[in-house]
């Protein structure tokens, strides 16, 4: 008796599903893994670190080489978030401060983006949850730049931004809670590892 087409799918997909699981479980556990699927650790998890001791307490480095957040708590130390990264020719670095907090921001796509993606919406209020920005944004000096989270965090630990530094919604507002406006913040190329 042949079985339908849809049932032989859904038989394969768990098949292979459960291999690897067996095979290469993620943070020993099948939540971790479905966690990393859909967005719960994507990038993964935030951790306490040894950090460089030359950026003082307070400070908040973004490596885009290792594609991590430090925000460094004392001298030597740091708590490390996955972000996601810009792509392309959206890439930076330099020298900038947190120049303003925002709960809930409302974002307006560029014309850029929305030349490249006229399905955008021209403004999604604050709140909504299609929101990219998600639920805090921690704006960079007088540019476009932002920290923020956002509705997408399957995209976390990857290049995919337009220059802006996104998180997981829930990392961004415990930062969000612990840095004040004037912050410094780095971002640089430069790999820190676990170091």
């Amino acid at each position: 008796m042949s079985l339908p087409m849809t049932f032989r799918k859904f038989i394969l997909t768990f098949g292979v599903l459960a291999a690897t699981l067996l095979v290469a479980p993620y943070q020993a556990s099948a939540q971790g893994f479905f966690q990393s699927i859909f967005g719960g650790t994507a990038g993964g998890p935030k951790q306490y670190v040894k950090f460089s001791k030359s950026y003082s307490a307070g400070t908040i480095v973004v490596s885009f080489g290792d594609r991590r957040l430090y925000h460094v708590v004392k001298r030597g130390k740091a708590v490390s978030y996955p972000v996601a990264v810009p792509k392309g020719a959206a890439r930076w670095s330099g020298k900038s401060f947190v120049s303003r907090k925002k709960i809930n921001p409302s974002w307006t796509p560029t014309a850029e983006m929305r030349r490249e993606n006229p399905k955008l919406p021209a403004y999604v209020p604050g709140g909504h949850p299609r929101n990219p920005l998600g639920k805090r944004a921690l704006y960079l000096g007088s540019t476009l730049y932002r920290i923020h989270g956002t509705d997408a965090p399957w995209t976390i630990g990857q290049a995919v931004s337009h220059g802006c530094i996104r998180m997981h919604n829930n990392h961004v507002a415990e930062l969000y809670k612990r840095v004040r406006v004037g912050t410094r913040v780095v971002v640089t190329w430069k790999r820190f590892g676990s170091v």
